[in-house]
This record gives structure tokens, sequence and C-alpha cells, in this order.
């Protein structure tokens, strides 16, 4: 962007040189200083030279420069009242919550004392729990011996009823090894083709085993 003087300055200028009234002092060798009007070519000299001056002087881009000076504003007396009174009000509205805060750290610091005296209490109840879990456990522990004594115990009463409600059952002249390797399953079928009787259900039996000849007999 060219740099280009204002303007209205350089009309005010030209309209300065054009209506005054120039004196030019000519000095020659032998002759004394004479004042005399500028001529129209002088005119035009002046005016050329300051137009070539003026383009020659920068301009800056910032448009604030090409403005006034504004003068500095003051501070009325109201403005300066509201403002004094919005300063207080805020002051005011800090306080009042420094205050607040003032007395949560009073409780908190009262509640913080008064744990001391609550923290024996605390330990003897909790060393009352130790104790109660102790026997609890104890307790718990005689149970089970208890439980494992009392299946012990069914087992043995369960096979006793087993024993009295036994049906024994004696096959006589029965040759040796004609049972095979199952014994149960020998009985079971061995009736039914002794006496031609279907048995509905099957018989069962729980125990099988051969007995000894007695002593001086033989089988």
């Amino acid at each position: 962007m060219e740099n280009l003087y204002p303007y209205r300055t350089l009309r005010r200028e030209i309209r300065a040189l054009r209506g005054q009234s120039l004196h030019t002092v000519e000095e020659m060798p032998g002759n004394k200083p004479t004042h005399k009007s500028a001529s129209k070519p002088a005119q035009q000299l002046l005016y050329s030279e300051a137009l070539h001056h003026k383009r020659l002087t920068p301009l800056t881009t910032n448009p604030q420069t090409s403005l006034p000076p504004t003068e500095p504003t003051t501070m009325s007396d109201k403005d300066h009242s509201t403002t004094m009174d919005r300063i207080l009000q805020e002051i005011t509205t800090v306080s009042r919550r420094i205050e607040g805060m003032d007395a949560s750290l009073t409780s908190l610091t009262l509640e913080t004392k008064s744990m001391p005296s609550d923290i024996p209490g605390f330990q003897s109840r909790v060393t009352g729990l130790e104790q109660r879990m102790g026997s609890l456990e104890a307790q718990v522990n005689v149970s089970q011996e208890r439980d494992q004594d009392l299946l012990y115990l069914r087992s043995k009463l369960t096979d006793m009823e087993d024993r009295s409600r036994r049906d024994n059952i004696r096959l006589l002249g029965t040759p040796e090894n004609e049972e095979g390797a199952d014994m149960q399953a020998f009985l079971s079928s061995t009736p039914p083709k002794m006496t031609s009787l279907d048995f509905d259900p099957p018989l069962e039996f729980q125990r099988a085993h051969r007995i000894g000849p007695k002593r001086g007999e033989t089988q």
C-alpha cells in the first residue's frame, strides 16, 4: 500500500502556500538583500517541495493516529460513591463468608477434641466383640465335632436296623464254584428256577457268602 499524506492536511497547506505573501531574500555579491514578493514560479517551486516532502512522510496503518487526541475523562463524585458502595458490599459479603467458615472450623475443633474421650469406649467395645468372636468360634468347633459324631451314630443305627430286619436264607448242597464270580446274581436267579415262581420285583440280596464246614464234618 502506497504511503500518502492525508488529503485534508495537504489541502490546508496548499491553501496556506497560495494565500500567504512570500518574501524571498536575494543575496548577490555586492548587493544588499532586498525583500520582494515571490513570483509565481517561486510559489510553484515551494508547492512542489512541500508536496514532495509530504509524500515522503510515511503514514501509520493505525487508524487511531489520524484521530485527534481525546481529553482524559475524570470520574464524577456520583460514580465514585457508587464504586465505593459496591466495594463495601463485596467486603461485607466476604466477611460474612469468613465468619461462617470460622463457625464451621470451631465446631470441627470441638468434635476433634471430644474424639480422644470416646476412644477408650470404642476400645472396650472392640475387646468385648473379640471375646465374643472367640467364644463363638469355640462353639462352632464343638458343634462340628458333634455333627461328625451324630453322622457316625446314624450310620451305625441304620446298619443295626438293617441287620435286625434281615431274613437269612441258607441253601444246602450247592456244588462248589457253581455260583461263579457273582454270588448275589446266582442267588437271585436260583429260587425262581427251583420253585418255578415269578418274583416281582426280583429278589435282592445284600450279602452272600459260603459257610465253611463244621469241624469233623465234610460237606
